[in-house]
């Protein structure tokens, strides 16, 4: 994740999360967590497949099937081994999560394992009676997808009046007390459409958002050639910097944040030393204490049927189940005996693998060689450069 309004808007000081090293991630606060040094993975739980829209961009393939899941009891077994490694944050995702009907049970048990706990949804299934349940077992934050103005969201998704629908749940969300904000992915059919969405932001008293960037997998892969070109890329991420920061200057506090591409982060260091050198060089030790991409080391995802991957969107590579063993067995092999424990291993530092420009980028160690996920689903190559990397060459030397 790149935080605009932490990075380009002032919004945290180096020194801010300087005062935190040495802490362990379950101890920082929220918005300093990514610069946390142990990097004990946040685990995005998809807790099931079954989804009640079907969004053309699914990461995770989810219709309304009903998939064999873990059970409560297993469910419960993974929390326990997840906050004993000191896991600071149990993501549900799906799938549609609220569907699960043991989801309240379950958000409350990981709380009183000292987990943060938080959800990302469609939105559409939050009755005021479930904000309010969410609410009462601690649920830290609401993600709701949003995917443009409401024609444009209602095509992505599949049904008319999901938008509508979507708004409803964060209206009920955010009136039982719970913080919530929007999920975007952006490419070619919305990405024009960023400030109507930051206008409906302010109308609906949202203040955070996570703009995602395309990543090709799952019904995702269907629609790469939807993705933005280089050019139309960095247009998008300089129009999300503009609206921020004018909304910072109309005396807003957004926390505004793009994802899965960190070739932004440069770009925003970039754009500042032309605009405050002084700021840029603030910049540049938070980049680096946030160390790049974070997939199979910084956060993890563990699958409804209980297969544990690199992150949410590695689904053709299991490093095993935590039904066989746990979480943090797997996620701390280092023997390199087979093909999962290797994999795992590169993965905790990409650098000494990556090739063509990545392994000669100036800006690897703060990149940290981008999607590589991304990487394979364009060229076959896992550790090929990341073809949504809209630096130049010059860039980059």
């Amino acid at each position: 994740m790149i935080g605009i309004s932490k990075l380009y808007c002032g919004a945290v000081e180096a020194s801010d999360a300087l005062r935190y090293r040495g802490h362990a991630a379950k101890d920082m606060p929220s918005h300093l967590l990514q610069f946390a040094e142990d990097k004990k993975p946040v685990v995005v739980w998809n807790c099931t497949r079954t989804c009640n829209l079907k969004c053309v961009h699914c990461y995770a393939g989810s219709d309304a099937q009903r998939y064999d899941e873990l059970t409560t009891d297993e469910a419960k077994t993974m929390i326990d081994d997840l906050a004993a490694f000191g896991c600071p944050v149990l993501l549900f995702s799906g799938g549609e999560p609220t569907i699960r009907p043991d989801l309240v049970e379950l958000m409350g048990y990981a709380k009183q394992k000292g987990m943060r706990v938080v959800i990302s949804t469609n939105g559409t299934l939050i009755t005021p009676e479930k904000a309010e349940e969410y609410a009462k077992v601690g649920l830290s934050y609401v993600g709701v997808s949003i995917d443009g103005v409401p024609e444009t969201h209602d095509k992505f998704r599949g049904v008319p009046g999901s938008f509508e629908r979507s708004m409803e749940g964060i209206r009920n969300s955010r009136n039982a007390g719970i913080k919530v904000g929007l999920r975007m992915t952006i490419n070619k059919r919305n990405w024009r459409e960023l400030p109507e969405v930051f206008e409906i932001m302010k109308k609906e008293k949202i203040n955070r958002a996570c703009f995602y960037h395309l990543v090709y997998t799952g019904r995702g892969s269907e629609i790469m050639n939807e993705d933005l070109n280089h050019e139309e890329t960095r247009q998008a991420v300089r129009l999300i910097m503009d609206l921020t920061k004018q909304w910072f200057d109309e005396g807003g506090k957004p926390e505004i944040l793009t994802v899965d591409n960190h070739a932004d982060g440069v770009f925003v260091y970039h754009e500042l030393l032309k605009e405050d050198p002084e700021r840029a060089a603030d910049v540049y030790q938070l980049l680096m204490m946030n160390k790049g991409n974070s997939t199979g080391n910084g956060i993890g995802c563990v699958s409804w049927d209980g297969e544990v991957y690199a992150d949410q969107f590695w689904r053709h590579f299991s490093f095993g189940n935590v039904k066989d063993r746990p979480f943090s067995e797997i996620w701390s092999d280092k023997s390199r005996t087979d093909e999962r424990s290797e994999l795992m291993f590169r993965l905790k530092d990409k650098r000494p693998f990556v090739k063509g420009r990545c392994a000669t980028c100036k800006w690897l160690d703060i990149c940290n060689g981008n999607f590589r996920v991304r990487a394979e689903a364009a060229t076959g190559d896992l550790w090929a450069p990341d073809p949504a990397c809209y630096l130049t060459d010059e860039e980059i030397s």
